[in-house]
């Protein structure tokens, strides 16, 4: 059977990358004596994929992992026995488990949300709230798009698929995924340069609520969507 588990990631943990998340979770996997299936050979490792990689300094509410089991007990038992492994920053809000003919979580990621905020003393958070609605407006959102091997000129428009103004903060749906992955770093990039702004990361605290799929009708739902609770 595959699990499919959401957790959320908060507070100093923030600042550990994903290979440490994915060791992090193996050892919670054995702590917890949840029945995780191991590969074959000479090397067996445990049978778990994560979805989008969360950046350095980014926190969630909406992060996801599958694990292929041996065997289950009930979603609620699995959410508490992991729950009491976890350090302050790590909690598993919910497990599923996955439908038949489920692909994995990587495979079907489409889209993330995110929350934007301002830490002070960096920019006039004002400034950039004001400018939303009009940055959002224009046919193209060009920016340089710098990968290991080059730079490329890309309107990144099509892949910010909502941006608006919540509780003083900037919110934006975005397009995720192996193809078309934008991170929202990139579209505050972007809006300080429509601002005439230096980019300044730091300036900017980033919240990720909510990782998405498609379902049959093409609408992006959360990726616990592609399973049931166990009972």
């Amino acid at each position: 059977m595959k699990i499919r588990i959401k957790y959320a990631k908060t507070g100093v943990l923030r600042y550990i990358g994903h290979l440490d998340v994915m060791r992090y979770f193996q050892k919670a996997l054995r702590r917890a004596g949840l029945d995780v299936a191991y590969s074959q050979g000479y090397s067996p490792h445990q049978l778990i994929t994560f979805a989008a990689p969360l950046g350095l300094g980014v926190t969630s509410e909406g992060e996801y992992f599958d694990a292929e089991m041996n065997s289950v007990t009930t979603s609620a038992d699995m959410v508490e026995r992991l729950n009491a492994t976890m350090a302050e920053g790590m909690e598993i809000n919910d497990i599923v488990a996955l439908k038949e003919g489920a692909k994995t979580a990587m495979a079907v990621v489409a889209g993330s949300d995110y929350l934007v905020d301002f830490r002070e003393g960096y920019v006039e958070p004002e400034r950039f709230l004001q400018a939303v609605d009009a940055f959002y407006a224009q046919e193209h959102i060009e920016i340089i798009k710098v990968s290991k091997t080059k730079e490329t000129l890309m309107d990144i428009k099509p892949f910010i698929y909502q941006m608006e103004v919540r509780d003083n903060r900037i919110y934006m749906l975005l397009s995720t995924g192996s193809v078309d992955n934008i991170k929202p770093e990139l579209v505050m990039e972007a809006m300080c340069k429509y601002l005439q702004v230096e980019y300044q990361k730091m300036a900017f605290q980033v919240h990720r609520l909510e990782t998405y799929m498609r379902n049959e009708q093409g609408e992006l739902v959360s990726l616990l969507e592609a399973g049931e609770r166990i009972s």
